[in-house]
């Protein structure tokens, strides 16, 4: 309760206990005994409902200014949880951008290898039809020769063309024969056909050591018979040179154990190794 309220009470009881006494002695010489008495019993009545008054005046000021206390205590604590509702409200709305930023950046980043690994997928079915249909074109090419002279197949990617000893060349020679140019012929007019293969020629031997003669081994034979065929190929044929390579196995990559004579004769091979161009592939993983 404010101040100027427990004033104003003050004067108004102040003021009527003094009318009360003023009256009482102004009247002592003419009122008799029992009505001074009763003003006495008046005075103390108002003093006392003065003091009880007073009283509860001074507990309401106290209670107050408790309330007081208690309000402005209230008010800052409700201040403190705004301010920190805000700073943790910045503080999360902060957090949410970065963590949006970094889920798009993501879902970019998956987008493109989504892309990538699209394109790697339709480049490498696109790389698996040509070689099929390389396959097929071989095969038909050479159709005319029998399945114990050569056989035609489709493995990791590639087409393998493997042409028996029997087919090219004579025992212990790196000659071709004329049935075996004739192969090679019908096979080079498909390589002319499809530029973007590149050519591998693989001379085989089994593990029967060769005699004392032109060749110091079966490794130096297999090289010698791939190197012939190469030459048939660029040179003959017209195969560009820059696609045909050449290497010897020997006896060391047979097909079966050279345990009987027909497996020394299924090893005695040469294979050309017929691979699409995967520059574009390459340049798919490189990113380019």
């Amino acid at each position: 309760m404010p101040k100027h309220f427990l004033a104003l009470a003050y004067m108004k009881y102040f003021g009527l206990a003094l009318v009360i006494l003023l009256g009482a002695l102004s009247g002592s010489s003419c009122v008799s005994k029992k009505k001074f008495l009763q003003s006495e019993s008046s005075k103390k009545n108002a003093q006392d409902s003065l003091k009880m008054f007073v009283a509860r005046a001074s507990g309401l000021e106290e209670d107050t200014a408790q309330l007081g206390i208690r309000f402005r205590n209230l008010m800052n604590e409700k201040n403190f949880l705004e301010e920190s509702s805000t700073s943790e409200k910045q503080y999360l709305s902060s957090e949410l951008n970065a963590k949006g930023k970094e889920l798009e950046q993501k879902e970019k980043l998956l987008l493109e290898r989504e892309k990538k690994l699209q394109e790697l997928q339709e480049m490498i079915a696109k790389k698996d039809q040509a070689v099929n249909d390389l396959r097929n074109k071989v095969t038909k090419a050479l159709g005319g020769f029998k399945s114990d002279e050569l056989s035609v197949e489709m493995k990791n990617g590639k087409v393998y063309v493997s042409l028996a000893e029997k087919l090219l060349f004579k025992s212990g020679s790196a000659s071709v024969d004329p049935k075996g140019k004739e192969a090679l012929g019908k096979l080079a007019v498909v390589l002319e056909k499809n530029p973007d293969i590149d050519v591998m020629i693989e001379g085989h031997t089994d593990n029967v050591p060769l005699l004392p003669g032109k060749f110091d081994d079966n490794w130096d034979l297999s090289v010698s018979r791939a190197t012939s065929i190469v030459r048939i190929l660029t040179e003959d044929n017209n195969v560009e040179p820059k696609r045909v390579i050449a290497a010897g196995r020997g006896e060391f990559v047979p097909v079966v154990g050279n345990e009987t004579a027909e497996g020394k004769a299924r090893n005695r091979r040469t294979e050309i190794i017929l691979s699409p161009k995967l520059d574009e592939l390459f340049q798919i993983l490189e990113g380019k």
